[in-house]
């Protein structure tokens, strides 16, 4: 191609990977958007401000960050993408070095990451070309500089940093091989560590039992499908397995959500409300409607009269029904007044900003301490208790809860130790790198929704609720996604563009940028917590008492669930004899908080954790063993204000061994070199934390598979993958029961349409509820496999293996192409479909230590050493496993040192960029050391447990815990920012 030619007026000619282009760029127009209407959809939108780097590009082999370089310059430019570097099955050697190291995990980041790790490659060759070695392989602090512009919010950087230097960091981290175990017996993940108390044998409770309350519920292998067998656990699970859709993930040829060219396609932008609390008087959207263009205005005149909330679970009940698609009454700033439907985005922004409106101002509450007295302007105050769930409009109180266990008073007076204190955690943005977005289109006569959501099938509920419609006419599916963390278990996006696409009968999309993320989006919910704890003179705890304040802002999608599972497993977890809990989630007139990472858990544990800590140090106990004192274990009763029901029991236990774990790697250090100075003082920390395996009250999940042609086999499954790597466990699991490999399985999943019922990803459901599912299926098919080949093969049931190819007995193979033509033939569906329904729910742990060093100039805390250790049962993909631990520590610490959406005080969010709010880099981490307890459970496909949540909840009190022994003073608010920091020590 010849660049030198002269364009038409308007126009710019460039390359893009090789390929010419001509195109007329709008005015203000940006590379990104322009690379993407001509369907390079490999380059993604993460923040259209230049902070994340999810839309890089090589211009003319330098990479740029394409949402801020003007259209227009990529005249005479040669432009690279992801999918210019290579493509499945012909990828560059530095994709390929993502896909062998676990690089990514939704993947929506990886793109624009591969292509600046190609620039940094191509950078250091020619360096070592000229003779000078490449600087980023002999410096450490050379990359995190050079990766500074992008950003990944799942996997903790450590598999990227290994992809980029072509190496692998061994699970006890890069510094440091234990001594003793240098010649262990290995595994894909390096040393195995059988430290450790042994874990419990389960008490037997009968068959068909889960045990007791008294017995605390100890699972038994007759209480449930028990998939352990030595046969079963042979083969694909246990390994770890690359991801299924790795090749296209890297070249960026793996579809997101608005990946996707749909003809006709119409935009919608939302005029947000100004103020806090205010009710529209009138408004008047004809010189908007006039405006060419658009195509429809929208506001509640035309919304549904029916009472929703955009929280998402199996039970719609769980959730007070207290919002409207457009409600007349405004509670936060931000909140929809409007939505104008046009041709393109901007010109429905420019009829937006034509709308008039006239606003009555209603006072307003925005401290959670004050919206519960008397007196305090009501934020739902028109809500029927009964109608809308709610524990008390009248005082702002979404729900409550207050009860005993034992006698408090009692236990504290028994106590010659009483600690107290007070706590505050943040609001924080989910951060995940695609945002909220949602296609809508008329398909025949049915409504289709190609969503960004985790939960897919309650979307579908809902929508069909919210608008009279038959759900046999409505379709919701989602592609990959690109992240949740809980902030795509809602509903806030699917519902304006069904009124769109059902108001205009065109197709409609409508995707929120990065501001609308971290200002109108949900936010972790905010606590204020006050913990009181009494114990005895030998370490035993006499009483706990707690009390929490969660600001559900001014909707409670969520707030319910939030705060009653938060104040369980956190509270659960020791054996105190006297427990007391007062808890509230009250409405505000603040953005909404909402579902995340955690569920509510990781705040409480932040407060009690810190709180045990300080008695340990008050009874001069070490940590550890306090918590080994105190811990729960198999045949205690698992408490909070009273027994908790039977459907939570001890499927495994691996908490001894993961503080043991800790301990010793702790006890061991890693060589990590202290700062000098006399300003720097070093401590350590741990903590520990409990988890459910699977959300309370049943998660449903419904998978099939099938033998299809060429010996492959289908599984369909309702779940979607967002990062949290089902698809490959799933695969991994069928390819297991059917005695086949990975790449035999085929997957459709996360659609209404093509695949069964399935509640949802949230709560860590994807392995412990459809992974059974998917287990159960596969096993079953195998079995109908084996009497086909019998009727096939006209010898009946004798000894037939199933093996790869095929079904072998006395000599003779039956193919699976055979059997799949026979089928065909006969009539015979070889298809097996299965429930699980998580009625039964295993506990999980994890144990996470830190050593810090803190500069008490300055107040920034270095991380010299980090510690988890995980009871995860039988580790499905161990690699995978890991890079969950690992993204959970990385999101925790950004928690604990950096993260807060900020308000104003007035409800107004000022941190409204991504520069603004401190999503940790690569340069910001440690590498943590991640060790796995010996378990298996019972209730899990092959012993698994679920470990996508449990890994964040520990980490903040643990970080807490060290600086507080580096420095003396204990850090009680969230961040724990340098100048927080700076501030405890002067004043």
């Amino acid at each position: 191609m010849t660049l030198e030619r002269v364009a038409t007026v308007g126009t710019v000619i460039f390359e893009v990977n090789g390929s010419p282009v001509e195109a007329t760029p709008q005015p203000g127009q940006c590379l990104r958007t322009l690379l993407r209407d001509h369907e390079h959809f490999e380059v993604k939108k993460g923040c259209d401000t230049g902070d994340c780097g999810a839309c890089t590009v090589q211009v003319d082999g330098t990479p740029v960050h394409s949402c801020i370089y003007p259209a227009y310059r990529a005249a005479g430019k040669q432009i690279t993408t992801a999918a210019g570097l290579g493509q499945p099955g012909n990828l560059a050697p530095v994709q390929q070095r993502f896909v062998d190291a676990a690089g990514f995990q939704c993947g929506f980041c990886t793109p624009g990451m591969v292509v600046t790790a190609a620039a940094i490659e191509a950078d250091a060759d020619t360096t070592r070309a000229n003779g000078v070695d490449a600087s980023f392989s002999t410096d450490p602090d050379e990359l995190p500089r050079l990766l500074k512009g992008n950003l990944c919010r799942c996997t903790g950087y450590r598999s990227i940093n290994d992809a980029i230097r072509g190496q692998h960091t061994p699970p006890a981290g890069s510094c440091h091989v234990a001594p003793e175990r240098e010649h262990a017996e290995t595994s894909s993940l390096g040393p195995v560590r059988t430290t450790g108390r042994a874990t419990p044998e389960p008490a037997s409770a009968g068959a068909g039992s889960t045990g007791s309350a008294s017995t605390g519920r100890v699972a038994t292998s007759e209480s449930t499908t028990d998939h352990s067998t030595t046969s079963r656990t042979i083969g694909p699970v246990g390994t770890s397995a690359g991801a299924i859709a790795g090749e296209r993930v890297v070249s960026g040829l793996e579809p997101y959500t608005l990946d996707v060219s749909v003809a006709g396609l119409l935009h919608l932008a939302v005029l947000g409300s100004p103020h806090a609390h205010a009710r529209i008087r009138s408004l008047d959207a004809s010189k908007a409607a006039r405006l060419p263009g658009v195509h429809r205005v929208l506001t509640h005149a035309d919304s549904p009269t029916t009472l929703f909330s955009t929280a998402r679970h199996e039970s719609r009940f769980d959730d007070p029904d207290d919002t409207l698609v457009f409600d007349q009454t405004l509670r936060f700033r931000g909140q929809r007044v409007a939505a104008v439907v046009a041709d393109s985005v901007a010109i429905a922004e420019a009829a937006c900003r034509l709308i008039d409106v006239e606003y009555e101002l209603l006072d307003a509450v925005f401290d959670p301490r004050l919206a519960a007295l008397p007196g305090a302007p009501l934020v739902h105050g028109d809500k029927d208790p009964v109608v809308s769930r709610l524990a008390d409009p009248g005082r702002n109180l979404v729900a409550e809860l207050h009860g005993e266990f034992g006698d408090v008073a009692a236990g504290l007076a028994e106590a010659t130790t009483v600690i107290s204190g007070s706590w505050q955690t943040q609001r924080i943005s989910h951060t995940h790198l695609e945002t909220h977005g949602t296609i809508g289109w008329i398909d025949g006569d049915r409504l289709v929704l190609r969503t960004s959501s985790q939960v897919p099938f309650l979307v579908q509920k809902e929508i069909c609720r919210l608008f009279d419609l038959d759900p046999a006419g409505v379709r919701v599916f989602t592609a990959r996604v690109g992240g949740g963390f809980g902030g795509k278990q809602e509903l806030l996006t699917e519902d304006l563009v069904t009124l769109a696409v059902l108001s205009t009968g065109q197709p409609v999309q409508y995707e929120f940028t990065r501001t609308d993320e971290l200002t109108i989006a949900p936010v972790r919910h905010p606590f204020a917590i006050d913990v009181t704890l009494g114990a005895t003179a030998d370490g035993r705890l006499t009483a706990l008492k707690l009390g929490v304040l969660a600001d559900t802002g001014a909707y409670g999608n969520h707030g319910p669930g939030v705060m009653f599972h938060g104040t369980s497993e956190s509270v659960a977890l020791y054996n105190v004899p006297n427990k007391r809990v007062d808890a509230q989630s009250v409405y505000t007139n603040n953005p909404p908080s909402g579902a995340f990472r955690g569920y509510g858990l990781g705040q409480i544990i932040f407060a009690i954790e810190s709180a045990l800590d300080d008695l340990a140090r008050e009874l001069e106990m070490d940590p550890f063993e306090l918590r080994r004192l105190n811990s729960v274990q198999p045949g205690d009763p698992l408490v909070v204000t009273h027994e908790e029901g039977p459907d939570l029991v001890f499927g495994s236990y691996g908490l001894d061994q993961c503080l043991d774990l800790a301990e010793s790697a702790l006890g061991r250090g890693n060589r990590s070199v202290v700062p000098v100075g006399a300003q720097w003082k070093v401590g350590s920390g741990m903590a520990s934390s409990m988890i459910a395996t699977t959300p309370p009250r049943g998660h449903r999940s419904q998978a099939s598979v099938q033998l299809l042609a060429g010996g492959r086999y289908l599984v369909r499954v309702g779940t979607t993958e967002f990062g949290n790597g089902t698809t490959t466990v799933h695969a991994q699991i069928a390819a297991t029961a059917l005695h086949t490999s990975v790449d035999r399985i085929d997957l459709v999943h996360s659609d209404t349409d093509a695949a069964g019922y399935d509640s949802g990803a949230f709560g860590s459901a994807g392995v412990v509820v459809a992974g059974k599912a998917v287990l159960a299926a596969a096993t079953a098919l195998a079995e109908s496999l084996v009497g086909a080949a019998a009727s096939c093969s006209g010898l009946g049931e004798v000894d037939w293996q199933l093996e790869r190819e095929g079904l072998r007995a006395t000599g003779t193979v039956v193919t699976l192409d055979d059997l799949a033509a026979w089928a065909a033939a006969n009539d015979v569906d070889l298809t097996a479909m299965r429930r699980e329904d998580g009625a039964l729910r295993s506990l999980a742990f994890n144990v996470h230590a830190f050593r810090v060093a803190v500069n008490t100039d300055t107040g920034e805390v270095r991380i010299l050493q980090s510690i988890q250790a995980a009871d995860a049962g039988f580790v499905m993909n161990p690699e995978q496993c890991r890079g969950q631990i690992e993204g959970g520590v990385a999101q925790a610490l950004g928690t604990a040192l950096f993260e807060e959406i900020v308000l104003d005080g007035a409800g107004a969010v000022t941190t409204r960029v991504l520069r603004n709010y401190h999503v940790p880099q690569l340069v910001d981490l440690p590498v943590t050391e991640v060790y796995f307890a010996e378990s298996h459970d019972v209730l899990g496909p092959f012993g698994a447990k679920s470990m996508s949540e449990s890994t964040f909840n520990p980490v903040a009190p643990a970080l807490a815990n060290a600086i507080r022994d580096a420095i003396g003073i204990r850090p009680t608010e969230l961040p724990m920012s340098r100048d927080r920091i700076w501030r405890l020590l002067h004043g």
